[in-house]
């Protein structure tokens, strides 16, 4: 069903622009949206201009959509400016449930009544953050995964007043502009992906711990190992191809006793300043190159995997596409057009 011209997104408010923030900002401008941003912070402005200029050439490498551009992005440090004209609002502020609820309730008065409030937080309740809201049937969950204008997993969900519709329409912008969201249907702390990452932290920060292996072999277990399968299908298609043409009864038949006593097993560490301590050590111990090097190394290797589950398919997407980029590609060798030629 087509969407009514009064519900379109065209303008997005992004609010809070540090590192997720200024991410989206990218992401946003990439669709060939118009995006307004606003930060409070002293030099807000210079920091968001200096990181989408970094991230466009990646973003123009993996296809800009028709129209796109960095001049279509407005900034203000005044709230009530930014948010005067969204369709849709992309939240970035501190992690902190009385700030949020404080600060959708200021957003909500000042928004149009047509606009989506999504907050990216990666852990706090969308029931919370709504409640002093006038319209809370607009406020939901938009959580991505850093860095947004790469990774293309948004998790979307509503709070116990968020309206059906609301997150409808959050699912079909971010499926629109390239994303690939899920619709978590219960308010959990963490949502799913931090859940899942929470789970192999604990268990890597408990080997570390224990002495069983040196961090960067830890890192090396995943990266070599099962994170190669995970990027690709996730946990359960990996265990069903793991079993072969019996798929996940076999596996379970067979392996579900031992894998119950792996679970039974594991550690439950506690953030003591000796775990910091050795998981520090271990982490600079088993970093051979600055840390930015590291990013622009993962972000390269990340793109071509983009690439490629988009050129390929994806072994277990639906029919109709991966939605893992845009769909109209930038014309080769575009510069940015951030700063003048």
């Amino acid at each position: 069903m087509p969407v009514p011209a009064e519900l379109r997104i065209r303008r997005v408010a992004v609010v809070g622009t540090g590192v997720i923030g200024a991410s989206w900002v990218a992401a946003f401008l990439a669709a060939g949206l118009d995006v307004v941003a606003t930060d409070p912070a002293p030099g807000a402005e210079a920091r968001l201009t200096e990181a989408v200029e970094r991230h466009w050439p990646v973003l123009t490498e993996l296809g800009l959509a028709s129209g796109a551009s960095c001049k279509r992005l407005r900034f203000t440090a005044d709230l009530a400016e930014a948010l005067a004209d969204a369709d849709f609002v992309q939240e970035n502020g501190p992690e902190r449930e009385d700030f949020k609820i404080d600060f959708f309730a200021r957003m909500d008065a000042l928004a149009p009544p047509r606009a989506i409030l999504a907050s990216s937080s990666s852990g706090l309740l969308v029931s919370r953050m709504q409640s002093a809201c006038a319209r809370p049937g607009r406020v939901l969950l938009g959580h991505p995964f850093n860095p947004p204008h790469l990774i293309p997993l948004v998790e979307v969900i509503g709070g116990e007043r968020t309206d059906a519709a609301s997150i409808d329409r959050a699912m079909a912008f971010y499926a629109a502009i390239g994303k690939r969201p899920i619709r978590i249907r219960k308010e959990v702390k963490g949502h799913v992906a931090n859940r899942l990452q929470a789970a192999l932290w604990r268990e890597a920060f408990h080997l570390a711990a224990e002495g069983v292996a040196s961090v960067e072999d830890i890192d090396t277990a995943i990266a070599h190992g099962p994170g190669l399968r995970w990027a690709l299908l996730g946990p359960f298609m990996a265990l069903d191809l793991s079993g072969g043409e019996g798929g996940m009864a076999h596996l379970l038949d067979h392996l579900g006793g031992p894998i119950e006593q792996w679970w039974l097993d594991l550690g439950a560490p506690r953030m003591t300043p000796e775990v910091k301590a050795a998981v520090i050590a271990g982490t600079a111990a088993a970093r051979h190159a600055p840390r930015a090097d590291i990013e622009a190394a993962r972000d390269r290797l990340l793109i071509g995997l983009l690439q490629a589950k988009a050129r390929l398919g994806e072994p277990n997407a639906p029919a109709g596409g991966t939605g893992t980029g845009a769909a109209t590609a930038a014309p080769a060798g575009l510069a940015s057009p951030c700063t003048p030629a």
